[in-house]
C-alpha cells in the first residue's frame, strides 16, 4: 500500500496536527510525521514516523528527499512553516510560498518592516540585533512597550514594560530565547484581541473565520477562542482587503492566511500573521462552527491541489474552544466539569493523567474542550469563566 500511494510529509506530529494528519490520509496520501519527540500524540495517527527536527530547514529537506515525497505540509508551528517552504522550494514541490516570502511573514521584524512600508495597520515598532542598540533605541518609542523575540509564538520571551528603566531585563529575556538573536519592541495597543483566519485562492479571500481571544494567567498566550467574533463588519472587510493586499504584494500561494489582531475602536491593527494552521485544534473549531472541512482544505493547498470549490460559510451558532489549564502547580488529581456546562460540551480531547506534574502554569495544558451555547451572552459569560467551570484539581 505504501508503494502505491503518494507520500505526504507533515513537518511535525503534535496533538494539534491530528486533524491535518487525518485529512491527508482521507485524501489518499501515505502520511509521514516528523519531529524530535517520538511520544507526540499525532504520530499514532500517521502511517509512519521519522525523527527529524522540523525547525531545521536542512533536516526537513533531507528527510523529504530521502522519502521522495510529493507534498509537504507544515505543522502548527512557525518554524515548521519556514522549513516546509524551504524544502518545497528546493525540491520544486507545489503549494508553498518562496522561502524569502515565508521569512517576511513569520519573522516579526521582517513583517513589521514590510507592513510599515506598505501602509498596513501595525503597531509602531523598532527591531534590534544586539542589546546595546535595543536599550538606546527603545527610548524613541511611546510607553508602554511590548518586547518580543522575532521568531517565537505563544508569548515565549515576551514582556510589557512601562518605562526604559525596565528594558534591560526584558531585552535580556527576549534575546536569550530568540534563536535568531533578534528582538522587536513595539508600542502597546489597547483594545480587544481577536483572530481572523482567511483562506486565499488565487490571491482572493474565499473564506474567513472571525473569533474572540480569551486569556488566563498568561497574558500572551490564547487560552480560549469564541465565535462569532464580536467585531464590526467593516473590520472584517478591512482584514479581507489587507489579506488580499498582502497576497498581491508577496504573490502568496493559495492557502491559509491567519491573522492575530487588536481591535482599536473600529480599526483592526494586525499583530501577527502566519501561513500554517493555528495551534490547539483551532482548525477543528472552524469545522465544528461552520461545517467547513478546514483541515482538508489546508492540506489540499499545501499539496498543490485544486481549492476552487471552497466557499464562505458563517458560524452556525455560538461556540468556544477552551484549553484546560491549572491556576496552580503540583500533581494532577482530577479535572472537574461544572454541571452548568455539561450540556454545552460538544467534544473534548483530554490527555492528562493522574499524577502528571504541572511545573509551569503559564503553558501547561491538560486538554482541549469544544462547547456550544444557545446565545452570544452565555457564550461570552461562560467562556470568560471557563477556568472556574472546568477546574484542574492538584495536590
Amino acid at each position: 500500500m505504501k508503494d502505491r500511494k503518494k507520500k505526504l510529509l507533515i513537518a511535525g506530529g503534535g496533538y494539534a496536527d491530528i486533524p491535518l494528519i487525518l485529512s491527508a490520509k482521507q485524501l489518499g496520501y501515505y502520511v509521514i510525521t516528523s519531529g524530535n519527540l517520538p511520544g507526540e500524540q499525532g504520530h499514532q495517527y500517521s502511517d509512519e514516523y521519522k525523527m527529524a527536527d522540523f525547525s531545521d530547514c536542512e533536516s526537513v529537506l533531507k528527510l523529504a528527499e530521502e522519502l521522495n515525497v510529493s507534498a509537504i505540509c507544515p505543522c502548527c508551528n512557525d518554524f515548521s512553516a519556514l522549513s516546509a517552504a524551504y524544502a518545497a522550494e528546493k525540491l520544486r514541490l507545489p503549494g508553498h510560498d518562496s522561502y524569502e516570502v515565508a521569512q517576511i511573514i513569520h519573522y516579526k521584524d521582517l513583517y513589521r518592516q514590510f507592513a510599515s512600508e506598505n501602509g498596513i495597520a501595525t503597531p509602531r515598532a523598532l527591531w534590534f540585533s544586539n542589546k546595546k542598540d535595543a536599550l538606546e533605541g527603545i527610548k524613541a518609542l511611546s510607553f508602554p512597550v511590548v518586547i518580543k523575540p522575532v521568531d517565537l509564538t505563544g508569548g515565549k520571551g515576551m514582556s510589557t514594560i512601562g518605562n526604559p528603566g525596565e528594558a534591560q531585563a526584558a531585552m535580556e529575556r527576549a534575546f536569550a530565547i530568540s534563536r535568531m538573536k533578534r528582538v522587536v519592541a513595539e508600542e502597546f495597543i489597547a483594545g480587544s484581541r481577536h483572530g481572523f483566519s482567511a483562506f486565499l485562492v488565487d490571491g482572493k479571500v474565499v473564506f474567513y473565520f472571525s473569533d474572540n481571544e480569551h486569556y488566563f494567567l498568561n497574558p500572551y498566550m490564547v487560552s480560549a477562542a469564541s465565535v462569532p467574533g464580536i467585531v464590526p463588519e467593516d473590520a472584517k472587510k478591512k482584514l479581507c482587503a489587507d489579506s488580499e493586499k498582502i497576497a498581491s504584494l508577496l504573490s502568496l500561494k493559495t492557502g491559509i492566511f491567519h491573522i492575530q489582531y487588536i481591535l482599536k475602536g473600529n480599526e483592526p491593527v494586525i499583530i501577527e500573521i502566519c501561513r500554517r494552521a493555528p495551534g490547539d485544534l483551532y482548525v477543528r473549531l472552524v469545522e465544528i462552527a461552520t461545517g467547513v472541512d478546514y483541515p482538508s482544505w489546508i492540506v489540499r493547498s499545501f499539496a498543490g491541489l485544486d481549492c476552487s470549490a471552497l466557499i464562505h460559510a458563517e458560524p452556525k451558532g455560538f461556540f468556544a474552544r477552551h484549553c484546560v489549564m491549572s491556576d496552580r502547580g503540583g500533581r494532577v488529581k482530577n479535572v472537574v466539569f461544572d454541571k452548568s456546562i455539561k450540556n454545552n460540551v460538544v467534544e473534548k480531547f483530554m490527555w492528562w493523567k493522574k499524577e502528571d506534574v504541572i511545573s509551569d502554569v503559564l503553558t501547561a495544558k491538560m486538554g482541549i474542550v469544544f462547547l456550544r451555547f444557545p446565545s452570544l451572552d452565555e457564550m461570552m459569560d461562560k467562556t470568560e469563566r471557563m477556568q472556574e467551570l472546568i477546574r484542574v484539581i492538584t495536590k
